[in-house]
């Protein structure tokens, strides 16, 4: 799987959406270190566009029982729950290293 996220643009707007949001380590699931942002805490216009570059640029992978559209970028990889875009309230990420 690349380490740096492939796109038309060279990655460059999911790069400076990922410098702005305020992420946050997720505290109710310390065994599986990630951080999040939730929508609203960023323009709605750049975080629908992070969704939708993840879910055009990125990969299936399972984790447990069920299948994530997991993008990476810079040694990160995110992804949503799934939900339909407008019900998409959080954007996820972890290290590459971690499970």
């Amino acid at each position: 799987m690349p380490s740096t996220v492939q796109t038309t643009d060279g990655g460059e707007s999911g790069r400076a959406f990922v410098a702005s949001a305020p992420w946050r380590f997720a505290k109710t699931m310390p065994d599986i270190p990630h951080e999040y942002t939730v929508r609203g805490e960023t323009p709605d216009d750049e975080f629908t566009a992070f969704v939708l570059l993840i879910r055009r640029f990125g990969y299936k992978r399972r984790f447990g029982m069920t299948t994530y559209t997991y993008l990476n970028i810079d040694g990160q990889r995110y992804w949503t729950m799934g939900a339909p875009l407008r019900a998409t309230t959080i954007i996820n990420r972890a290290h590459l290293a971690a499970p």
